[in-house]
């Protein structure tokens, strides 16, 4: 099998753990606040990476200090992406969450295609494009009132292109747990020093209905499926990767409407119709003469 479609495979199990992800979080949300979610989430993952990294013996990568650099601005924008995230959703639905945040792939050709090395093709241009409109679709409300989840949101996946490229070169000198392990301890005492600063304080009766949804973001999404993630993105392009999350999306959409009832807007799938169209085209291989 080849690398190439070892990165596939490991992104379509990537897909439909996190179709899960913004259903999970508006639940635990609902109880404990957007930032005591992301905290207690990166708690269950830190326990999670730490048993792997001692068992593994990963701690002797630390010692590799041309890494640091990476490993710094990776939890940097990752932090920042995720709490952007938590935080939109706040304010939006979980299928807008899973459409927008696909946006990535907009982004990332925009930064390693069009103002990177690689020449813009008229198919790719047309792609971005398509998106683009897909996009505008889902942000732009009837009434013209703008909803701040969905503008947040769409910070964060200007973001995860960075976030992207700092942890591929990350892999280069550590391992994904160790990557993942690393930027969880650095941003675990970061969001739960916000979270205490910031939202009101959680009551013990809250955290319990909410930490059955936490230890699955904390297990599934930010453990087994950010491991998926990093070695996807040892073995595919970054724009390829963001390419594939268009699995998700749909997924979401499903997912939402059976567990929270939540019916998709007609703008929702008016909207997603381009954005997969723009998305599969902008990573359509051309052929050269």
């Amino acid at each position: 099998m080849t690398k190439e479609r070892e990165g596939e495979l490991l992104m379509i199990g990537l897909s439909i753990l996190e179709s899960w992800f913004p259903i999970l979080s508006i639940i635990a949300i609902s109880h404990i606040g957007a930032l005591h979610t992301y905290a207690f989430s990166l708690f269950v993952s830190l326990f999670f990476f730490l048993i792997i990294m001692i068992k593994k013996k990963l701690f002797v990568e630390l010692k590799n200090t041309d890494a640091y650099k990476d490993l710094i601005l990776t939890s940097f924008w990752i932090t920042t992406l995720f709490t952007l995230v938590f935080i939109g959703m706040q304010f939006t639905t979980a299928g807008n969450m899973s459409v927008i945040i696909f946006m990535q792939l907009f982004f990332s050709y925009l930064y390693f295609n069009v103002f990177g090395k690689e020449k813009m093709d008229f198919i790719h241009s047309i792609g971005a494009f398509i998106m683009g409109i897909g996009a505008l679709i889902i942000l732009i409300p009837d009434n013209m009132v703008f909803n701040k989840g969905d503008l947040i949101i769409l910070i964060a996946a200007v973001i995860a292109p960075l976030a992207n490229l700092y942890s591929k070169r990350a892999r280069f000198f550590c391992s994904s747990e160790t990557i993942l392990g690393f930027r969880t301890i650095i941003a675990l005492p970061v969001i739960a020093l916000l979270a205490w600063i910031i939202e009101p304080k959680i009551t013990l009766d809250d955290t319990q209905k909410a930490l059955p949804q936490v230890f699955l973001i904390g297990l599934l999404i930010f453990g087994i499926s950010k491991i998926l993630w990093m070695e996807a993105l040892h073995r595919i392009s970054i724009t390829k990767i963001s390419a594939m999350i268009a699995l998700v999306p749909p997924m979401t959409l499903f997912f939402a409407f059976i567990y929270l009832d939540e019916i998709p807007e007609f703008r929702q799938v008016l909207g997603i119709i381009p954005i997969l169209v723009g998305g599969y085209l902008l990573t359509k291989p051309l052929n050269k003469q």
